[in-house]
């Protein structure tokens, strides 16, 4: 089959499936007589299953990893486990630092009055506070 319906039925644009291609994460489709790209269903397995890794968050390396384990017959669950698990606490500081963020934007947020004069604390605050204090508040989850 040829990109675009590869593309389809994998849920990936074909741009993406060329930039794959092009970094090695999964080998170029074999070209037919007229120079096409010709995908098999094995080759659109792989792009489906790095649609839905991506989609769940893991990267481009992360999901050579996945997909080098899922190829190979010989793969110990527990070694997907554990890049699973690996994730689950890379997303958890995420979280973590999105929720700190969050929360210094709101103490911002609070101490301007909003109205229609030039003084603004957000403004006074982001131009005279201490960044290191700053960016450790935001780090520990304190506004």
């Amino acid at each position: 089959m040829n990109i675009s319906e590869a593309a389809k039925r994998s849920g990936l644009g074909s741009k993406t499936i060329r930039y794959y291609e092009s970094i090695g994460l999964v080998a170029p489709a074999k070209r037919s007589e007229n120079g096409y790209r010709d995908y098999s269903e094995h080759d659109v397995e792989a792009l489906r299953f790095l649609q839905r890794a991506r989609a769940t968050g893991f990267g481009i390396e992360e999901c050579r990893q996945l997909l080098g384990l899922y190829d190979n017959d010989q793969r110990h669950s527990s070694h997907v486990k554990s890049l699973v698990l690996e994730k689950v606490e890379q997303v958890e500081s995420q979280i973590a630092e999105l929720q700190a963020m969050r929360d210094t934007l709101n103490s911002l947020a609070s101490r301007c009055a909003g109205n229609e004069g030039p003084q603004c604390a957000i403004l006074d605050e982001l131009s005279t506070a201490d960044p290191d204090s700053r960016d450790t508040r935001t780090r520990e989850g304190k506004s």
